[in-house]
């Protein structure tokens, strides 16, 4: 993370109240705002007023992001919306959560002892919290939740860590986000490369270009052949952070992760509806519309140009991704018709769509930011 430049993004949205819609082709922010009054900035008062512009939008949506019960993987991904935002006390305060609640070396375990992957979501922003602040406390969390990971045997033969929790042996498209970015950012770059080579070879249909769900590895057969968006927004956004993170001395992993990134994007781009949203199942329309997935795949174009390894044609379908998530953003800030809670089967709310509207937001700024 290149505090520099998170200074100038923390700066940015201050400034200029985040990236106006305009740069992509969307809806423009209303220029010359009023300042507010007395009344609007007291406590309690955020939500009485119409919103205003892009950067009221995301004052609010992270407020409600806050307040939602969240799970170890939703812990995780909320994080990493605050730590790329730059609110680095909100990231090292979730972080500290995470440790709070760190049972036999798993991060954020609420209930029974967590899964592996979904656990170590947090593992960056825990990383980070040891960096900033210096207190060992995160160091030797971190290092507890690397140790599970060595040392568990709750893996297939070829060595791919099971994304559900002991004794299930499951296999899931989500686990390309939740635990090979901690592995990167811990200095495990083989590892990380190789849960996601072997969750590709699982996974991925080379014909489709996009991810089943899930994997039954004791039946040895899908679970969910389903091309879940969800599921494959979790892979593209993993990817990405990953893609970020490798050591130049890596270029030759990189350029394969690019085209992973790249072909699944075109995947998933081929299902795109007109209202920017795409079906709970890409490819079955008769499942429900939502929202997250064009959020996570916003965020993976926006980073990838700004990286320079994906072309700015991708803009296009993002702009129009990103208009449709701030179009479903309430007057509390929560994000309507995302795969929702509880169980992921109706357009609803989730912690997970919050923090990729918020993350998605902050890679368009940074996007602005840098063609400035």
């Amino acid at each position: 993370m290149n505090l520099e430049n998170t200074n100038s993004r923390r700066h940015f949205f201050k400034k200029a109240g985040g990236l106006s819609l305009g740069v992509i082709g969307s809806a423009t922010v209303a220029a010359g705002l009023p300042s507010k009054n007395k009344e609007e900035t007291k406590p309690g008062k955020l939500f009485t007023r119409e919103i205003l512009d892009t950067r009221d939008r995301i004052e609010r949506v992270k407020v409600a992001t806050l307040g939602m019960q969240r799970y170890d993987w939703e812990q995780g991904v909320v994080a990493q919306a605050f730590l790329e935002m730059g609110e680095f006390d909100l990231a090292i305060s979730l972080a500290r959560g995470a440790i709070l609640r760190q049972e036999k070396g798993r991060f954020s375990v609420l209930k029974g002892n967590g899964p592996i992957s979904d656990c170590s979501s947090i593992g960056e922003v825990v990383l980070f919290a040891a960096k900033e602040t210096g207190d060992p406390v995160f160091q030797k969390g971190a290092d507890e939740m690397l140790e599970v990971i060595r040392t568990t045997s709750h893996k297939t033969t070829d060595g791919m860590i099971y994304h559900t929790q002991e004794p299930q042996k499951g296999i899931w498209s989500d686990f390309n986000y939740m635990l090979p970015p901690f592995l990167v950012a811990a200095g495990e770059y083989r590892e990380a490369i190789k849960q996601i080579e072997g969750y590709r070879k699982y996974l991925y249909h080379e014909n489709d270009k996009l991810y089943s769900h899930m994997w039954d590895d004791t039946r040895k057969q899908f679970a969910r052949v389903d091309y879940w968006g969800v599921g494959n927004g979790w892979s593209a956004a993993g990817m990405t952070r990953v893609i970020k993170m490798l050591p130049g001395s890596m270029a030759e992993e990189k350029k394969k992760l690019i085209l992973y990134v790249r072909d699944l994007l075109d995947g998933c781009l081929k299902y795109l509806r007109n209202d920017g949203l795409f079906h709970n199942v890409v490819n079955r329309p008769e499942t429900f519309p939502e929202v997250n997935l064009s959020q996570m795949l916003a965020y993976s174009i926006f980073r990838g140009v700004k990286a320079g390894y994906l072309d700015s044609s991708y803009l296009k379908p993002a702009g129009v991704m990103r208009k449709a998530a701030n179009d479903r953003v309430d007057k509390l800030g929560y994000v309507h018709d995302v795969c929702g809670l509880p169980n992921f089967d109706r357009s609803y709310f989730a912690p997970e769509g919050q923090a990729f509207y918020l993350l998605m937001e902050t890679a368009a700024a940074d996007l602005g930011d840098s063609k400035k």
